[in-house]
């Protein structure tokens, strides 16, 4: 048993993180809160038969979630996803079949998927699903909830054909902005304006424009606001596309925005319904130090200001580095994307053919500007009224020269073996009166990421398991009114609040979580939510962390730890769990009142756990052990442990009761033990079996040997024959005694003549007795099987290899030992063995 549960400890080690808590590479949650966990706090959607809840859309207003899914729209109540109405938007069955025919997937394509919905204006919704890739869009009326099967239209341009492509858009002013592909074989990229007033706009069907592109996000700022310039709106889309900049061996994709302008209508002559101010620009995120670029965009999330400058846009990026999974996340600022579209153009040299700056003199009106006081005073009203050079220019130049970098530099989170993919995020103003940027990043295995923007670094308050089995989080939608975070997934909805103070249960915890919508209150001695309370009496510290507040007189201590009492025999391994509430707080114990090094036991880490080995406890190691959770210089006690250790070979009746009180791990850890002791007692008794009818004289084989025998083909010659034999030439030479009535070859131990490989015209070894056992010959010769004249080969296999029987408890303590849960209080008498 002692080898097993060592073998299990020193497996255990290797689960040490290699990267420091908090570092820049890989910044570590500091609280961990799995599915069973978050079961209370989260409330959920789904309804069975539909799937792909990708697309939603929040009135704040009517307290409604609007949920997209596979054939199907529903509203949900806000605060309890109690389901008010609900659409069934099918496709007809001769479109499925049409789509099958067309080569497409029966289980996966052929089905209307809700990829757009959004507020057309305040009584109709305006959606559009690809409709078994014929896409179509139409009107849901809000007051009873139904669908306009009259006004459907064709959603060419407006939503994708094909479900897994990118797509965005947005409605403004009763107009829709969309970006998708153009046609069924998903070739032709388009970023379109239509519905309302204007006529349809779009991009030119050229690589320069849209080279491959995978549409992300899209936002409208409103630049005309306050602008002393007269400026017009922009609509704003990202995505990420093939390159063409770059050299045609080296096919590289790039982040890119682009943006249009609101008040654009198109060139009179050149441009015509094309756009005139579509311009784009690279978006950089990198990490210098690491030699990692971000070039894949799977997400963008605008976060507007009091005024349209402090607009800041957080996009989601990944990358592989090796064979591991990075992510990122960059922060813009509007003013310098403002500042790369107003800079120098990219050009295509014909004759060096390849891409570099324009230098020479560009044209005016400036190519690719929006309409302004400057352009109406000097006879240009509307874009239709440009000049032809202007158009032409802004035609083969839609590539601004200067990239745009992300704030400071550098990405503001760096995570390893991550896969973000989708972000929203929040503004808390703090105790302190600063405003906070509190990001909320949902993984590709079902976990929401809770982050604070600290300016210099990010702290990653939290992980949260929102969806099990694993699935990603397709869209993220944040209720500030009602401080709620939606999640969508493949298999349902799900809502969380975007705080659950109650999960830190002191004031030093509270403070060290650096939560900005928690703090701990002086009054109630909770960790609460610092929405409409008093702040006098509430601790709490977002930049630093200074717990010494928590240390005042009238702020409620940590509470008694009930000691549990651990009884084992000597000579067994006693293992004492430490389970801190932060992944950030290193455990301290200590024996007796004095501290633990190294040298007297061994600690084990992981993500949660914290494990105390003393292997082959004695009677020295019977006393009080403690275990303390320490992070930034705040230490709380965590765990007390009185262990006694019981002298004698036997097991006396006090240590019968921890088996009951420890729970599944012990007793299938013991379970597993016995196992081990009784396939080693079968495979000893088997192998000494095997060994005498083997023979005193047979050599232990754990392999196959291959023995190469012959056969005699005529009788054999006297010199095989011993002379006191009584049997004449004939019988030996007997077919029956080598093979069967069915004529298949009989092999007759000791009838064959062993080879022993030596050079040719040595004498072979004496013919073994009848019925004895073959001798092993010192070296085994392994005859060709062709042109030899050896006919039959005999194969013995006298063991094959065999997995140590300590290998699987090892494996089961070591996932037993991550999955253990915390010992109860309410029955303080427990054991280890």
């Amino acid at each position: 048993m002692a080898p097993c549960l060592l073998l299990a400890l020193a497996s255990l080690l290797a689960l040490v993180p290699s990267a420091a808590p908090g570092s820049s590479w890989s910044a570590v949650p500091r609280k961990t809160v799995p599915y069973a966990e978050l079961k209370d706090a989260a409330k959920r959607f789904s309804q069975g038969g539909v799937s792909h809840y990708l697309t939603l859309t929040l009135d704040e207003a009517e307290a409604l979630l609007y949920v997209g899914a596979r054939e199907a729209v529903f509203a949900l109540a806000t605060g309890t996803v109690e389901l008010k109405a609900a659409i069934s938007w099918e496709a007809p069955v001769e479109k499925k079949a049409e789509c099958i025919q067309k080569g497409k997937n029966n289980q996966t394509d052929c089905f209307n998927y809700v990829r757009f919905l959004q507020s057309y204006n305040s009584s109709h919704l305006y959606a559009c699903g690809t409709y078994a890739f014929q896409p179509k869009c139409t009107y849901i009326e809000l007051s009873g909830f139904t669908l306009d099967q009259v006004a459907f239209e064709d959603g060419k341009g407006k939503c994708p054909y094909d479900p897994t492509k990118g797509h965005t858009g947005l409605i403004v002013d009763g107009e829709l902005y969309s970006a998708t592909f153009n046609n069924f074989l998903g070739t032709e990229p388009v970023i379109l304006r239509n519905l309302g007033p204007h006529y349809s706009m779009k991009t030119e069907y050229l690589t320069s424009w849209l080279n491959e592109p995978h549409f992300v996000a899209s936002a409208y700022v409103q630049e005309s606001a306050a602008s002393s310039t007269g400026d017009d709106d922009k609509v704003y889309f990202f995505f990420s596309e093939r390159a063409v900049e770059y050299d045609c061996y080296a096919e590289q994709v790039v982040a890119r925005v682009a943006r249009v302008c609101k008040g654009d209508v198109g060139g009179a002559r050149t441009l015509q319904k094309k756009w005139t101010t579509f311009l784009k620009a690279r978006l950089v995120c990198s990490a210098p130090e690491q030699q990692l670029h971000f070039n894949r965009l799977q997400a963008v999330f605008t976060l507007p200001g009091a005024d349209w400058q402090d607009t800041t846009f957080f996009g989601v990026f990944q990358a592989r580095w090796g064979d591991v999974d990075v992510s990122a996340i960059c922060r813009y600022h509007i003013l310098e994307v403002k500042k790369a579209f107003e800079g120098p153009y990219k050009e295509y040299r014909e004759q060096a053919q390849k891409w570099g700056r324009y230098s020479d003199e560009v044209p005016s009106p400036r190519p690719g500007a929006c309409i302004t006081d400057w352009h109406r005073q000097n006879g240009f009203a509307s874009s239709l009224e440009l000049p032809d050079n202007t158009l032409n220019f802004a035609k083969k130049h839609p590539l601004m020269d200067e990239p745009i970098l992300p704030h400071r530099g550098r990405p503001l989170l760096l995570k390893k073996d991550a896969n973000f993919t989708q972000l929203v995020v929040d503004r808390v103003t703090g105790l302190d009166g600063t405003i906070y940027e509190v990001l909320f990043i949902g993984t590709g295995d079902g976990w929401v990421h809770k982050a604070l923007n600290l300016g210099a670094h990010v702290h990653l308050v939290e992980e949260l398991q929102v969806f099990e089995p694993a699935q990603p989080v397709e869209s993220l939608v944040l209720a500030g009114r009602k401080k709620l975070l939606f999640a969508g997934s493949r298999f349902q909805v799900a809502q969380l609040p975007l705080a659950d103070c109650s999960r830190y249960q002191s004031c030093t915890d509270c403070v060290l979580a650096r939560d900005p919508y928690c703090a701990w209150s002086r009054n109630a001695s909770l960790c609460v939510r610092t929405e409409g309370l008093n702040g006098s009496q509430l601790v709490q510290d977002v930049l630093s962390s200074d717990t010494r507040a928590c240390t005042l007189p009238q702020v409620a201590k940590q509470g008694p730890i009930i000691p549990k009492n651990v009884t084992v025999v000597a000579g067994t391994d006693l293992v004492l769990t430490c389970r801190l509430g932060s992944n950030l707080a290193q455990a301290l114990w200590t024996f007796e009142g004095r501290a633990l090094v190294a040298e007297q036991a061994l600690v084990l880490h992981d993500a949660r756990l914290r494990a105390l080995v003393v292997p082959g406890a004695g009677a020295q190691h019977s006393g009080t052990y403690r275990c303390y959770s320490e992070e930034q210089g705040a230490r709380l006690g965590s765990e007390v442990y009185r262990v006694a250790v019981l002298a004698g070979p036997g097991m006396p009746l006090e240590t019968r009761a921890p088996l009951e009180s420890l729970g599944l791990v012990w007793v299938v850890a013991v379970c597993l033990g016995a196992l081990c002791l009784v396939l080693v007692l079968v495979v000893f008794s088997l192998w000494r079996r095997l060994r005498e009818e083997l023979g005193k004289g047979a050599k232990a084989i754990e392999s196959t040997l291959v023995y190469p025998i012959e056969l005699p083909k005529e009788p054999p010659s006297p010199r095989f024959v011993p002379s006191a034999a009584s049997d004449s030439d004939e019988k030996l030479w007997d077919p029956a005694s080598y093979y069967y009535s069915d004529g298949s070859l009989k092999i007759v131990p000791g009838h064959a003549v062993c080879r022993n490989g030596g050079p040719p015209g040595t004498t072979s070894p004496p013919s073994a007795i009848p019925g004895q056992p073959l001798h092993s010959p010192t070296r085994i010769h392994l005859g060709p099987l062709r042109g030899s004249s050896s006919n039959g080969y005999i194969r013995l296999a006298l063991g094959a290899e065999e997995r140590p029987p300590c290998a699987d408890l090892a494996e089961e303590l070591r996932r037993k030992l991550q999955q253990r849960q915390p010992l109860p209080d309410s029955n303080p008498e427990e054991s280890s063995v």
